[in-house]
């Protein structure tokens, strides 16, 4: 599809994921990096060059090879690429916008100049002056270099004012390292959103935003990631993809993909914590997740062709990152056993970087799971998860993301529990996690109203509601949200139930509500489980085997009929 060579500095793991991307549209590479072609990206680019991405003679060897220029790292020699673009040699992203992010200050000042919401920093270039400045942050505060920093190397949390010494001796203050501090930033969670700036065929720029994750760090390393995010609401989700994509329209003419790590506060606010311009690790679940991945999002925007599809195919995506636990043989195996555990793990996406030596805390490779929900991707790479720290250690780690409900059972009033309780146990039977709640569409309207709206952004994906006498609580959550409603008519004193279920079928057209014979709540349940299943194999699986035992119970109870006759058989059953 397109004839160009695309070079690329660096062949980490991020280049080979590139590399593949660019055999998929055609397009060749050649690739810099100290380990030439026994680096993760030059074992499988077309062409490569051994030398360091700091080497502008090396750099300008690059640029001889190939059309246009980028990075999968950004600790480069940003001079020697200005050099070369100004000369005409198509770089991007921009050498300017490489240079400003190699310097976390400097990026700070831009983004603050265009009101990009960030944690108050200030330059501090003494110990004493980083005194001054406790007093007024306030402790803890996050000292940080300003060059060569990443995965958490290069920062330091100054807890009081006693920690200065050491925090200022471990980034090199006293060898006249260049700093920074950033006030502490209360988050609730952190987010991260990849954003992919190109150009149509009129060269007009235009612009795509991946979905919001939830990262958790562990040792200062992107551990796993989430999508979408369980407890962030769409306003939230909507705000955090706004501040990414006005930070990155920022960058002037800059073509790539960003990853763009923010901050989520108690109230609702998004801070932006730091910038990269090149594929993320945060963005490594669109491979296996979205329409187009970083990668080949990436190629596209800097070779100018269409960008893709950024929306998720699947309803829920969960990656694991698989560090280095050391280089023994013993260590070895247990980093390579998260892996083998994912060959059995269904919708798992197993990446492995090629990399010489298992050198601890490297990353490896890395596990995406998908799934229906993100609840159920999280379910299906729990083991994964598990195997991280090795069977049977007590140190096993925390899950770090609750599982969330996929279904909401709601009733009017807790005397339709004793109904609606068989919902519940169908969807334990399943495995299925689910919240519970009274919800009266009389007595607590508001609540009603809030629980509709925000069910969706809540992670279910199914509301099963009981309904007794009037019956409104169905129609009325089904009018408010674009999720599946299953009405279960409660029996009545006085019409049995029967009020109940004609008042469900009778909803108007244009808001529809499944329902089930009076009382059946436990069909209910069963119906969720299908409609779960429609894009869930692993699920399907479950009510196909719920089906052929509950065939297996009638031939029993068949042949039984038909050995004994009837007499003994009801005799039998008394």
């Amino acid at each position: 599809m397109d004839t160009r060579t695309v070079g690329c500095l660096g062949g980490g793991q991020l280049g080979r994921m590139m590399v593949y991307a660019a055999h998929r549209l055609g397009v060749r590479m050649c690739v810099l990096d100290p380990l030439g072609e026994s680096s993760p990206a030059g074992q499988v680019s077309e062409l490569s060059i051994k030398g360091s991405f700091q080497d502008a003679e090396k750099i300008r060897e690059l640029a001889s090879k190939c059309d246009i220029l980028t990075l999968e790292v950004e600790h480069v020699n940003a001079q020697a690429l200005e050099e070369l673009h100004l000369k005409g040699v198509p770089v991007q992203p921009l050498p300017f916008v490489v240079k400003l992010i190699q310097d976390k200050y400097d990026q700070k000042v831009h983004l603050q100049k265009h009101r990009i919401p960030l944690p108050d920093f200030l330059k501090v270039d003494s110990e004493a002056e980083l005194h001054e400045i406790g007093e007024k942050f306030g402790y803890p505060m996050m000292l940080k270099s300003r060059f060569g920093a990443y995965d958490g190397k290069g920062n330091a949390v100054v807890s009081d004012a006693a920690s200065i010494p050491a925090a200022w001796e471990k980034l090199g203050g006293k060898a006249g390292k260049k700093l920074y501090v950033e006030k502490w930033a209360p988050f609730k969670m952190e987010l991260a959103v990849m954003v992919a700036r190109g150009v149509d065929e009129t060269m007009n720029v235009t612009m795509r935003t991946y979905p919001v994750v939830h990262t958790v760090q562990r040792d200062s390393v992107c551990f796993t990631c989430l999508t979408p995010p369980v407890g962030v609401t769409q306003k939230e989700q909507e705000l955090a993809q706004k501040i990414a994509t006005d930070a990155i329209k920022s960058f002037g003419d800059a073509r790539g993909i960003f990853g763009v790590e923010m901050f989520l506060l108690d109230d609702g606010s998004v801070l932006l914590n730091e910038i990269a311009p090149r594929p993320h690790n945060t963005g490594h679940y669109t491979m296996e997740a979205c329409g187009v991945d970083q990668f080949e999002q990436h190629l596209r925007a800097v070779l100018g062709l269409p960008l893709g599809d950024c929306h998720l195919r699947v309803g829920g995506a969960m990656m694991v990152n698989i560090l280095g636990q050391g280089s023994t043989p013993e260590l070895t195996a247990q980093t390579m056993a998260p892996l083998r555990c994912a060959l059995r793990v269904p919708d798992a996406g197993i990446h492995w970087y090629g990399k010489d030596g298992c050198v601890k805390g490297r990353k490896m490779g890395h596990i995406t799971v998908t799934g229906f929900t993100p609840a159920s991707a999280l379910e299906q790479i729990r083991p994964v998860l598990k195997a991280v720290d090795g069977e049977g250690n007590s140190s096993s780690i925390e899950v770090p993301h609750k599982s969330s409900p996929s279904v909401g059972i709601i009733m009017g009033s807790d005397s339709d529990l004793p109904t609606m309780k068989d919902a519940a146990v169908v969807l334990d039977d399943f495995g299925i996690p689910y919240e519970i709640s009274i919800v009266s569409a009389h007595r607590t309207p508001e609540y009603m109203y809030e629980y509709a709206t925000t069910a969706a952004d809540r992670g279910i994906n199914v509301i099963i509601a009981g309904a007794g006498g009037a019956a409104h609580l169905p129609g009325m959550v089904a009018a408010l949200t674009p999720l599946p409603v299953i009405g279960v008519p409660v029996k009545s004193s006085a019409l049995s139930g029967n009020d109940s279920l004609l008042s469900i079928v009778q909803m108007p057209k244009g808001i529809p509500v499944a329902t089930v014979a009076i009382g059946n709540a436990a069909n209910a349940g069963l119906l969720a489980v299908r409609i779960l299943g429609a894009a869930n194999p692993g699920m399907r699986q479950k009510m196909a085997q719920f089906m052929a035992n509950e065939a297996t119970t009638v031939e029993k109870k068949r042949r039984k009929l038909e050995q004994v006759g009837w007499q003994a058989y009801l005799a039998d059953s008394k």
